[in-house]
């Protein structure tokens, strides 16, 4: 058993020692190697405090212990050679549906509107779809607030259209997962109104009730609980007040969504991606929050649901009664976890989840997607180092930058965009040549950048409203606009952009959310007769990674790794080698040591490499 006497390397040899301790000094905008220091390695726990100079507090020590302690297990060590699997080989794309494309001239997406646009999702090299929800909702969040699960959403379609979507995708040789949201429902569902209405029913613990809230607080600001009349007790949400979170320690909520699960595999689909499943499990007796770890992860009483004590009883018993019948693909939204805790999700044998979404490569250290600055490849460089070299031939990776809960990356590293192109397709040549599985943002293929927004009244984000509403409180309205527009999830979910007609040729109407006139230089209609595009760069870089099992499954090779801006490595089997260069700054920097006898295999410029990278060129040798 660890205690605050246990070295500091003995915490940070445990998978979730690891990963906290690594993240609190992400958080706090410092590196990681300072655990790696013998002299920091050789200090007692109880130290940390006072290192921290008073960031970390003795609320931290106690909850960390808590969860070290209550984790027996550790990774497993790697095998000899990774099993293959078809969304290992896979290039996803996910599909906002409100924001995609609109059949009905309604202004919103709809499930038609993607039918038109298969063919166009098979011409990019598209495997495999991730569909945001569509179920029948309210929309407070977009329809991450399910009132039905087994409906379509109005504004979408009928079931008739999901059908028909779903036949035309497996047609094409695609495949279809959605979205899963249970850690929470909507107040509308079935569910939480018999709850509220009938206490002693079987529903009546479907939710999380108490009289007396503690002191969690909402991702989307203000207090984690909601006062219901009806009921005379408070419920818990821990996103909007409209979004109520399952009680996952009723086993009846549990028997519930494996049905609801197998009801759609049974359909068709091809598996699920599942919306912050890491939250399901919460600590019993839900005890108060530390406020300084409030304070340092910005939401109080995160340390105990994040990482909760069943949440791997919960996650095997969903992978045994309800993917594993069907032979379903599973990746799962898991904020604040990190390499080590996610080896514990995803490993083979585990039998849990197949892959997992990590976040902390989307903001450099010390910062979050409200603070105004320029992301630093350099860091993600660092990041995606330890991650090739550290997760192991059991485990594999998503690779990612955009989706639609964060601002768009070639905007996040160059907001004046004059490298708007060739960044994208810098990114582009990451994403497809590392080890692990690329998915892919509606627009992200086109280059599409943030949204332009003039006032809050075009925002529609309920967690930008939120917090516009908290900081307005303390600040001048136009500087509260300022730091939510930084952030804001509306810069990812602006309409899709086919055509310079009007509104993009997403709809004929107004749409629901209006980012400005970038459609007009930057569309697909242009871009596709346009051999230089970014969307003609993406579609050829896809058919050569489907054309080199070494782009896919192949050793990986760090090489260059303490020089700032340039990014190297090999991807390498038996079959073929290759080399790939990245300047990851506007500074031309010298190549170093292109093999022999190599060829040029694929460039984000158009005409042939010359002495130096320059800005953010990306190269790929076959040699």
């Amino acid at each position: 058993m660890l205690t605050e006497n246990s070295r500091i390397r003995e915490v940070y040899a445990h998978p979730v020692g690891h990963d906290i301790l690594r993240k609190v000094l992400l958080l706090t905008g410092r590196s990681d190697r300072i655990l790696e220091n013998p002299l920091v390695g050789s200090l007692r726990l109880r130290a940390l405090p006072k290192l921290s100079g008073g960031k970390i507090c003795q609320g931290f020590l106690d909850a960390l212990l808590e969860l070290l302690n209550g984790e027996p297990d550790r990774p497993q060590d790697d095998c000899a050679a990774e099993t293959p699997a078809w969304w290992k080989e896979a290039v996803f794309y996910q599909i906002y549906p409100r924001s995609f494309k609109d059949s009905d001239g309604d202004g919103v997406g709809d499930l038609r509107g993607i039918s038109e646009k298969l063919d166009y999702l098979k011409g990019l090299g598209v495997d495999a779809i991730w569909l945001s929800p569509v179920y029948d909702s309210p929309n407070d969040d977009n329809g991450y607030d399910i009132r039905d699960y087994k409906k379509i959403m109005a504004e979408f379609g009928a079931m008739a259209d999901f059908d028909g979507l779903l036949e035309g995708i497996h047609l094409r040789g695609m495949r279809l997962i959605m979205d899963l949201v249970v850690n929470h429902t909507s107040d509308e569902h079935e569910w939480f109104k018999k709850a509220v209405e009938a206490p002693d029913s079987a529903y009546g613990s479907y939710y999380i009730f108490r009289d007396e809230p503690n002191n969690w607080t909402s991702w989307f600001g203000g207090s984690a609980w909601r006062f219901t009349e009806k009921r005379q007790q408070y419920f818990l949400h821990l996103f909007s007040q409209k979004q109520p979170d399952l009680n996952w320690d009723n086993p009846n909520v549990r028997r519930e969504v494996h049905e609801m699960v197998r009801w759609w595999l049974h359909k068709g689909v091809d598996g699920f991606r599942l919306d912050v499943i890491n939250l399901i499990s919460k600590r019993q007796g839900l005890p108060d929050g530390d406020t300084l770890i409030g304070t340092l992860t910005g939401y109080t009483g995160m340390e105990h649901y994040f990482y909760g004590p069943k949440l791997h009883e919960y996650l095997k018993a969903l992978k045994k009664e309800a993917f594993a019948p069907y032979d379903a693909f599973s990746v799962g939204e898991t904020p604040g976890f990190g390499i080590e805790m996610s080896k514990l999700l995803t490993a083979e044998g585990r039998d849990e989840l197949d892959m997992v979404f990590n976040f902390d490569q989307l903001e450099t250290p010390g910062h979050t997607r409200f603070d105004d600055y320029c992301y630093d490849l350099n860091y993600y460089k660092e990041y995606i180092t330890g991650w090739m070299e550290n997760y192991g031939t059991r485990c594999r990776m998503s690779l990612f930058y955009d989706n639609h809960d964060n601002p768009r990356m070639v905007s996040k590293i160059d907001p004046g965009l004059r490298y708007r192109d060739v960044l994208a397709k810098l990114l582009a040549t990451m994403q497809l040549t590392l080890r692990g599985t690329p998915f892919l943002y509606q627009g992200q293929e086109l280059g599409m950048v943030n949204g332009a927004f003039s006032s809050v009244d075009a925002l529609r984000d309920v967690e930008s409203l939120n917090m516009y509403a908290e900081l307005v409180k303390t600040m001048s309205p136009a500087d509260a606009f300022k730091k939510i527009l930084t952030g804001t999830r509306d810069h990812a979910r602006t309409p899709m952009q086919w055509t310079d007609g009007k509104y993009g040729g997403f709809s004929e109407a107004v749409p629901w959310l209006v980012g400005g006139d970038d459609y007009i230089a930057c569309n697909a209609a242009a871009q596709d007769s346009d051999r230089e595009s970014v969307l003609n760069f993406y579609r050829s870089l896809i058919s050569l990674r489907k054309s080199y099992k070494a782009l896919v499954y192949g050793e990986v090779k760090i090489v260059n790794k303490k020089e700032k801006d340039l990014f190297t490595y090999w991807r390498t089997d038996a079959d073929a080698s290759f080399y790939i260069e990245c300047n990851l700054g506007r500074t031309p920097k010298k190549h170093k040591a292109i093999p022999a006898g190599a060829a040029l295999a694929h460039s984000n410029y158009p005409d042939p490499p010359q002495q130096f990278l320059r800005p953010y060129e990306a190269i790929i040798w076959k040699v």
